[in-house]
């Protein structure tokens, strides 16, 4: 009876991880031969796994900036509060290559702070 609890909680396992490996996607979907740096309001954020986002307000178009995971940024020196509603940053990072409202941070700089993101 245990071999075949540890049997199902292995194969339980496995599945969850082939999900998650699944849902997250590459970077090869990103532009890295055209840098970009982007200033702007921050409009919306989430601080959530696989990665956090903002939508930066840049004169009036919106760009939805991907960033790095959560315990990534917290490590780096950006924290959730950073990333507020209102506050004012600058992302350098590579445009997505269809969907042209959307980008991958490198880096964000929040008042006189940079944080490397990769």
């Amino acid at each position: 009876m245990r071999k075949f609890i540890l049997q199902t909680l292995a194969a339980f396992a496995t599945a969850l991880f082939s999900i998650a490996a699944l849902a997250h996607h590459g970077w090869s979907e990103y532009d890295q031969t055209k840098p970009l740096t982007e200033t702007g309001t921050i409009k919306e954020y989430g601080y959530d796994h696989p990665h956090g986002f903002v939508k930066l307000d840049l004169a009036g178009k919106t760009r939805l900036v991907i960033l790095a995971p959560p315990s990534r940024m917290e490590s780096r020196g950006l924290p959730k509060d950073a990333l507020k509603p209102g506050n004012k940053v600058t992302v350098v990072g590579y445009q997505n290559r269809e969907k042209a409202e959307e980008m991958r941070a490198e880096r964000i700089t929040f008042g006189d702070k940079t944080v490397e993101l990769r």
